[in-house]
């Protein structure tokens, strides 16, 4: 039987020889698609550090908020800590002295402010740990396209070939469409782990930000119930 006999050890079918017979423009897809896969991978190990870093610095930091008997001194501790559940601390404490410093204190108006202070600080904390999440997002979801794109482009090249060369053979076909498949199998390896990574950190993320709007909560009744002790 004529034409070309492929097996899996054909060498003309590694991913370094299909990227290096591929066109210009299917080369730029797979260059484009293995950046965006180490990108991903760079924020997902990095991002899932601080992530589980965040989660253990703020249970530590609340057992030792538990256990604190000086609130000024537990503050003046931890004012300068980079610790999500810290940051919202220091903003709230830093609310209650220049309200309580004030000559007439309102009791309801510096309710209502440590609330909306701390409420910003756990907003602006969870925005800075989601940082980067985004664009593994994007990744995920434009990855297959580009890999289609390449895909369709490198077919679309393989006919052209064969309508300038009048061969159909399954040998002159092959080839090129094999170049053109790699793109979308890499925009797939590219997209499936940001996906899963992206749902994986989100999830971790809303634990986080649950965790840290309990603590908002708590600590805010806390300086109410002192409010109810003041004069």
């Amino acid at each position: 039987m004529n034409g070309l006999t492929i097996t899996a050890g054909d060498p003309s079918l590694s991913p370094i020889a299909l990227f290096l017979h591929a066109d210009i423009v299917v080369k730029a897809v797979m260059i484009g698609l293995l950046l965006a896969s180490l990108l991903t991978w760079s924020i997902i190990i990095g991002r899932g550090l601080i992530l589980r870093n965040a989660a253990r610095a703020d249970a530590a930091f609340e057992s030792d908020f538990a256990k604190a008997a000086d609130m000024d001194r537990f503050y003046n501790d931890h004012a300068k800590s980079d610790v999500p559940a810290a940051r919202i601390f220091t903003a709230g404490m830093i609310e209650w002295r220049r309200s309580t410093s004030a000559k007439k204190l309102d009791k309801e108006a510096t309710r209502f402010r440590l609330s909306q202070v701390m409420a910003t600080a756990t907003a602006g904390e969870v925005d800075r740990l989601s940082e980067r999440l985004n664009l593994i997002a994007t990744i995920g979801s434009i990855s297959p396209f580009v890999g289609l794109f390449g895909t369709v482009w490198g077919i679309m090249r393989s006919f052209s070939d064969i309508a300038a060369s009048q061969n159909t053979s399954f040998g002159a076909v092959a080839p090129g469409i094999a170049e053109a498949l790699f793109a979308t199998a890499l925009g797939l390896f590219t997209a499936i782990p940001a996906v899963v990574a992206y749902n994986r950190m989100s999830h971790r993320l809303d634990r986080i930000e649950a965790h840290l709007h309990r603590f908002a909560d708590s600590f805010h009744a806390t300086l109410s119930r002192e409010l109810d002790g003041e004069e």
